[in-house]
């Protein structure tokens, strides 16, 4: 091949590659390993800044996988895990949602993770919960107003959440915990890890019924 020519390509790769480069919408760094391809465009097609759209039971095809049981969090050495905890976090906190709590399931990602709004901590943070689980809970129940960003335009009284839950979890920093969670936060979680398990508060409304 003469060296001409050998150049034109070797200066055509580079452009190529730095096409691909300034394409990319995450860091390089992301990786697949705990989603699923489909699930890896859906958290890697914006900033993490970016929120994701939330699915509504008003869709056929959003309500499918709404109904769908997630999965635990095996490993945590995938870098994606943090990338779509962030996305998922500016996804509840958006203007357009503003929720007091979100699980992976409402935004397509079928993994176990949830945010809550802590109203029970000083300045009502919001905290991402990994694997929750409710592992007890009290027979005592509480009536609560409930809405849900994947239901719009509704919210109901429910009146099958217990009061208090002890709750086991892997934090930010996958540290196992367990902590006891009580009255109106106690309902969030209640609600978010009910998504993880493919319900929605409308099934306990037919429940009391």
């Amino acid at each position: 091949m003469p060296m001409l020519q050998k150049f034109s390509y070797f200066f055509l790769f580079l452009s190529l590659l730095a096409i691909a480069s300034c394409s990319k919408t995450v860091p390089a760094r992301v990786s697949a390993g705990t989603f699923s391809s489909d699930e890896l465009k859906l958290i890697t097609n914006a900033a993490a800044s970016k929120p994701m759209r939330v699915l509504s039971i008003t869709n056929r095809e959003d309500s499918t996988i709404l109904r769908k049981k997630s999965r635990d969090v095996a490993s945590f050495q995938d870098t994606t895990l943090e990338y779509f905890a962030k996305r998922l976090y500016s996804t509840v906190t958006d203007s357009a949602s503003m929720g007091v709590g979100i699980a992976a399931p409402q935004v397509g990602v079928l993994v176990n993770l949830i945010w809550v709004q802590r109203f029970d901590k000083e300045g009502f943070p919001f905290e991402a919960y990994w694997n929750p689980e409710i592992v007890q809970q009290t027979a005592r129940k509480q009536d609560c107003l409930e809405g849900c960003l994947s239901i719009p335009n509704r919210s109901d009284t429910t009146r099958t959440r217990s009061y208090a839950i002890m709750l086991q979890y892997l934090n930010k920093d996958f540290e196992k915990k367990i902590e006891l969670v009580e009255g109106f936060t106690a309902v969030i979680f209640q609600h978010e890890i009910d998504h993880l398990n493919g319900i929605l508060y409308l099934d306990h409304l037919n429940n009391e019924d």
